[in-house]
């Protein structure tokens, strides 16, 4: 039972559309809702701490971590329990996240979905929380000292959700000074480095190979498309649509490989590697070639009405390297490149290894359902205090962002009931 009458931030409420609808109402359907992963949890303290939890999640709370959450919805006594719930309670995670990747795919998966994977970065003062660095942080555009996560989100016509999420744990934490901190921040002892590319690639393959949700494409941004092995580690029953950088190379048409005509005869060495008979151009010339025309197109209805770009669409060959140097350059798979003029003027790349026959209105379509993990990332910061946790473990950080996303499916259900909006 919670302590305080429940009090919904407002921007859930106007995000959902509600009108004239009683707190009482929303109760009700949060009742519904939680009840829903009862039996997710070992005993009755491990509930109302979840229940709590997400009420203060939901709520207007000017801070939604621990103690203030706590404070509001449980009584002071239980802060100590609620902390341990976070830090190292013997919760089913798993089955939590299981249960919860159910509910989503029941409410939003459907046939031509796209997996998206994204890094979130969160700032930090101290050195003592797990995987905390001085590393790039998108957020900010610079080197300053955070953690990072990596999540997958999905979006279809039926709307959008954090499907899975793992934090980036710096490769100096592996090192021998960082053993009592690791002990500290109760991670794992079977946890190994791995890149944030390993991780987006594991989490995607996951959701896959679980089967819960219909994916026909995976979208990702520059950082994981311009990584040829991170593209090469997906299962080819879905399609790829990556965002490259502008010097991204690629052949306008297949080349034929050969070994030129030794030097030797001038003294130099002969040549071991096939060289392709043309050159790749980098994604930014073509885009401004003028011998390839801009299609004004209509790319989906928003809104506020339909979403308009200047689009480039061609057939080309993505490269590859054949040395472990990135020295010589090989044609790999034909693939879509796919440029898109923005209206300030930014222009924007990504290949696709979709087919060639694909309509052009499935890779439109595709160029436009990146955005939703952005999207996730906005509200679940913006309202329901993703980036308030204060929890330095582990296991608190992976527990705080599956509760941020069971809270967030909550508003989409919301959103569906009192708007039915469709997505996409």
């Amino acid at each position: 039972m919670l302590l305080n009458e429940p009090q919904y931030d407002e921007r859930i409420i106007m995000a959902s559309g509600i009108e004239n609808t009683k707190p009482e109402e929303i109760q009700n359907l949060l009742a519904d809702y939680t009840g829903k992963y009862e039996d997710c949890f070992l005993n009755k303290s491990q509930r109302r701490y979840f229940q709590a939890y997400l009420q203060g999640l939901l709520s207007n709370l000017d801070r939604k971590s621990i103690e203030p959450i706590a404070l509001a919805f449980c009584e002071e006594k239980e802060v100590r329990g609620f902390q341990q719930f976070f830090k190292r309670s013997l919760l089913p995670d798993e089955i939590l996240k299981t249960r919860y990747q159910e509910l989503l795919s029941e409410t939003i998966s459907a046939p031509n979905g796209m997996l998206s994977v994204d890094g979130s970065d969160f700032v930090k003062k101290g050195n003592h929380s797990v995987g905390v660095s001085r590393q790039y942080c998108g957020r900010l555009g610079k080197t300053e000292n955070c953690q990072a996560g990596i999540f997958v989100g999905y979006a279809s016509g039926r709307g959008y959700g954090l499907v899975s999420q793992q934090l980036y744990v710096p490769e100096c934490w592996f090192m021998s000074e960082y053993e009592e901190r690791r002990k500290k921040c109760l991670t794992p002892e079977a946890l190994k480095f791995q890149t944030k590319n390993q991780i987006a690639s594991k989490l995607l393959n996951d959701v896959l190979a679980s089967g819960k949700f219909q994916v026909k494409w995976i979208g990702c941004d520059a950082a994981f498309g311009c990584d040829h092995a991170f593209l090469r580690s997906l299962p080819d029953s879905v399609y790829y649509f990556a965002s490259v950088k502008a010097n991204e190379l690629v052949f306008k048409e297949m080349p034929e490989m050969i070994i030129p005509e030794s030097p030797a005869e001038k003294g130099g060495r002969r040549f071991k590697h096939p060289r392709p008979t043309s050159l790749p151009v980098s994604v930014e010339s073509i885009a401004s070639n003028d011998a390839d025309t801009w299609s004004r197109v209509v790319l989906t209805q928003g809104a506020k009405g339909p979403v308009i770009a200047e689009v480039k669409c061609i057939r080309c060959v993505s490269c590859v390297s054949t040395t472990k140097f990135g020295n010589y350059i090989a044609p790999a798979e034909e693939v879509w490149l796919y440029i898109r003029k923005y209206a300030d003027g930014a222009i924007r790349y990504f290949l696709s290894n979709a087919p060639a026959d694909i309509p052009r209105q499935e890779l439109h379509r595709a160029a436009t359902m990146r955005w939703p993990i952005e999207q996730c990332f906005e509200e679940c910061k913006s309202y329901l205090g993703m980036n308030h946790y204060e929890s330095r473990t582990y296991i608190a950080w992976h527990r705080h962002m599956q509760l941020v996303m069971i809270a967030h499916l909550f508003t989409l259900l919301l959103r569906i009931r009192f708007k039915k909006t469709a997505f996409f």
